[in-house]
């Protein structure tokens, strides 16, 4: 009997999704950082043993879009109500149930089971995350509810075991050495903005959108060529820094985790560009891969 199924993971931006969805796959599809609204894109990882196939799909945090983006973004938070055959809905010991009642409000109508994780449990103490636990229960009667810390792996090895109960018997719907969905191109981007959202502050990062422009193979080498797209000059200017100190940075570290990302030799190249107000430009947000339907 083999069992497969789409495991969703929603939630508020900041609660520990991608770091979950890590942890979950044993590989590192999503970037995390602890910045908010880090991931855009609805990113799958896939989970292969013999009996069974877990797909996991990271979602962007929900929020109230302020741009055509975020609009996008949310659409991928929604489009995870409907395919899911397991909702993993991410709080923390901080976040209160009514923080977003809108989206609560689909999950709370969802067929399928839904799994309510209150992550970050190490940050608390014991009684609260009882009152935590007795929240959620009042807010969504008939999910489970389960205290978990990503950070740490507590709790993960049992909620894996509860996911794998709850599958569906059914084929894979995916080969059995496959990662991931995304091309390897979307991995550069990611990891180019990664960096971006380390080493930038306030408005910088959210205003960046990385474009893979060459990205040529051989035995032992990768070469690729990449853009950083801001919104303003003032911005490109903040990329690159004092005589190209700042973008050199981000440069270097990029080629470090892509090598280490692709097991391969990186040689890249990263340039600056302005693309005028792209965060509310539906051509531009189509051509970088987002969903605006």
């Amino acid at each position: 009997m083999h069992k497969a199924g789409f495991v969703n993971i929603v939630g508020n931006p900041n609660v520990g999704k991608s770091t979950l969805m890590n942890l979950l796959v044993g590989e590192r599809i999503s970037i995390a950082t602890f910045k908010a609204q880090t991931t855009r894109h609805r990113i799958m990882g896939i989970l292969n043993d013999d009996e069974s196939q877990i797909v996991f799909s990271d979602t962007p945090g929900v929020l109230k879009p302020n741009y055509k983006l975020q609009e996008s973004m949310l659409q991928f938070s929604r489009s995870a109500l409907q395919d899911a055959d397991v909702l993993l809905y991410v709080t923390d010991v901080v976040e209160k149930p009514d923080k977003n009642q809108d989206f609560l409000d689909k999950v709370a109508k969802m067929q399928c089971p839904v799994i309510v994780l209150i992550n970050k449990i190490d940050l608390s103490d014991q009684a609260t995350v009882a009152g935590k636990i007795g929240e959620w229960h009042e807010a969504l009667p008939k999910a489970e509810v389960m205290p978990i810390s990503a950070l740490h792996k507590f709790g993960v090895s049992e909620l894996l075991e509860r996911i794998r109960e709850l599958l569906p018997e059914s084929p894979a719907y995916f080969d059995k050495d496959q990662l991931t969905d995304k091309p390897a191109r979307f991995f550069v981007t990611e990891i180019i903005r990664e960096k971006i959202l380390r080493y930038y502050d306030k408005e910088i990062p959210y205003a960046v959108e990385v474009v893979v422009e060459q990205f040529k193979e051989t035995a032992g080498l990768i070469h690729i060529n990449a853009v950083i797209n801001v919104e303003r000059e003032s911005q490109k200017g903040i990329i690159i820094g004092h005589e190209g100190v700042a973008l050199k940075r981000v440069s270097t570290e990029a080629r470090h985790s892509l090598e280490r990302f692709f097991g391969k030799k990186i040689y890249l190249e990263v340039f600056v560009k302005v693309e005028k107000d792209w965060r509310n430009s539906e051509r531009a947000l189509r051509q970088y891969g987002y969903n605006l339907d």
